[in-house]
């Protein structure tokens, strides 16, 4: 019955999320439209910024196992969540909790990144440090593309943008890597 409740507390909250700006939404909104009680709501979650981070959080992990190191299917599959959502994207992004959609941004782009560096660095001598190092570095490039395609307002296709992204890092992260072990 817990996993039911979350999950029905988890669609109001996004049901209002693409009606509403994130910071207009109160746990009042989300009980009534949900029909539980605030109790319930506490017993599940701290506050509305905790439902949105394990949203987040829920959905990173469904993308990092369901696509393991194919890069490109999980953030297609990222970003079909996005377009599904597209208000509540807004609603968050322009709101003064920007950091948690960032943070999101973030936390699968390092995931799926981690995997996809590692993948590639198969058979070469590489260090922690430098997979690290690589892995941000093409982390922080998904991120910067993303925002970039949020802040003009989504416009461009995402499977262009996605299968773009994934054009320039098939193969250069392999030859980062072999450059990498050749020092």
């Amino acid at each position: 019955m817990s996993d039911l409740t979350k999950r029905a507390i988890k669609t109001s909250f996004l049901k209002l999320l693409n009606a509403k700006m994130l910071d207009k939404i109160t746990v009042k909104d989300i009980v009534e439209d949900c029909g539980i009680n605030r109790n319930t709501f506490y017993y599940h979650f701290e506050d509305v910024y905790a439902l949105l981070q394990e949203i987040f959080e829920d959905e990173t992990k469904n993308y990092v196992i369901k696509h393991g190191q194919n890069l490109t299917d999980a953030f297609l599959d990222a970003i079909g969540f996005a377009l599904e959502n597209k208000r509540a994207v807004f609603h968050v992004f322009h709101s003064v909790k920007r950091e948690l959609l960032e943070q999101y941004l973030f936390d699968v782009s390092d995931r799926l990144a981690e995997h996809f560096v590692n993948e590639q660095a198969e058979g070469l001598t590489v260090g922690r440090e430098d997979l690290r190092y690589v892995t941000v570095f093409y982390k922080h490039a998904v991120v910067g593309t993303i925002i970039e395609w949020l802040l003009k307002g989504m416009e461009a296709e995402p499977e262009r943008v996605i299968k773009r992204m994934g054009e320039i890092f098939d193969g250069s992260v392999r030859q980062t890597l072999e450059r990498i072990a050749e020092n």
